[in-house]
């Protein structure tokens, strides 16, 4: 796995032995990233729900954003997104890695609202709660302009809209869908 564009482009990060993290495919990162590149740059702050390796939060720092938060419930996965970070030898100051579960952190009081929230659990995960937290809190989870993307099996229903987000675009690759949200 390797960072497509920008400060760290071409490095290459570790992934995890085993089968139990589902990394995003390069081509459905560079999707992504075409898709958002407007969106990142100075004053970013990205959110990377059920990071596993960190590739998505890495990719959206290498591209410009000034900070990003990695959140995974598994401390085998955070210590892979510490080794990445220290492997590019990204400032610690741009980062925060947090041991939680997506749907108890997305419940805690914050300092400020993210731009973009990235959620990518495992297909088998019931989206709806977290979709649920983020749709009901979306003022004080969302910027303005923010956007919570959503990654899942093209079978995973969705529902539109939610409390006060509402789903604009649906992007096909393969088995897998990104579904981007923004507040109404």
């Amino acid at each position: 796995m390797r960072i497509i564009s920008g400060l760290y482009r071409g490095r290459v990060l570790k992934s995890p032995s085993g089968d139990r993290t589902r990394p995003t495919s390069d081509r459905l990162r560079e999707t992504l990233f075409n898709i958002i590149a407007p969106r990142l740059g100075p004053g970013t702050r990205f959110l990377d729900l059920c990071a596993g390796t960190g590739a998505i939060g890495i990719e959206a720092l290498s591209r410009g954003s000034d900070s990003v938060t990695f959140v995974d419930k598994s401390r085998r996965a955070c210590g892979l997104v510490e080794e990445n970070l220290d492997l590019l030898q990204v400032p610690e100051d741009s980062t925060d890695v947090i041991c939680s579960n997506a749907e108890s952190f997305l419940l805690k009081t914050r300092s400020a609202p993210w731009d973009i929230i990235f959620f990518d659990p495992p297909y088998s995960h019931d989206y709806h709660v977290a979709l649920h937290t983020v749709g009901e809190r979306s003022e004080e989870i969302l910027s303005n302009t923010g956007l919570f993307i959503v990654e899942h099996h093209t079978k995973t229903v969705l529902a539109d809209v939610s409390g006060g987000i509402r789903r604009w675009r649906i992007v096909k690759q393969g088995e897998t869908c990104l579904s981007f949200f923004e507040s109404v």
